[in-house]
């Protein structure tokens, strides 16, 4: 694998969904949680720019990666991809009881209403208990942010990445869930 590069293009962003889950130590990885429940197990990093979300039902898992690295992302057991600019919705039906929602929609600000979104999202994400990982580029601030939240058979997940950078600002909303014919 090739050591991954990143871009601070809105151009460069993509999600990347999965029918496996992916190594660790392929990502910087700066916060973490996981949901175990009866039925499937969860689990969420937040890396500087980005987000992995595992969804995972016995031995059956799709893995979400929003991302802006350019080269070196695995493309064993890969479902989809499609790149963020704009706005994106896609629905996935995995079978063995699995199905995976994401809507996608990126921006970029002028400076003034970039730092009050900044603001605005990291009082959100404290408020909310969210996972929040914040950094500086050439330019300034620049966070990470994932939101969960779990129910008895789905776990919604927003996340929100800003780059300081051309104003960029990409927000995802995932819905991972079982369906009807497997719920436990």
């Amino acid at each position: 694998m090739t050591t991954p590069t990143k871009s601070t293009s809105l151009q460069a962003y993509r999600l990347i969904l999965y029918r496996r889950p992916l190594h660790p130590e392929l990502f910087k990885i700066r916060a973490r949680r996981t949901i175990e429940q009866d039925g499937f197990d969860f689990e969420a990093w937040l890396m500087p720019g980005s987000h992995l979300m595992r969804f995972q039902r016995g031995v059956h898992s799709v893995t979400e990666l929003t991302t802006d690295i350019d080269e070196g992302v695995p493309v064993r057991n890969l479902i989809t991809e499609f790149p963020c600019a704009g706005e994106r919705e896609h629905e996935e039906d995995l079978g063995n009881g699995l199905n995976f929602v994401a809507t996608v929609q990126t921006e970029q600000l002028p400076e003034s209403i970039y730092k009050a979104t900044y603001d605005e999202l990291i009082e959100f994400g404290t408020e909310n208990e969210a996972l929040i990982h914040e950094w500086q580029d050439s330019s300034g601030k620049c966070v990470s942010i994932l939101d969960l939240q779990r129910y008895r058979n789905e776990v919604h997940a927003q996340g929100y990445h800003l780059r300081c950078q051309g104003g960029l600002v990409l927000r995802t909303h995932s819905i991972f869930e079982l369906t009807g014919e497997k719920r436990s």
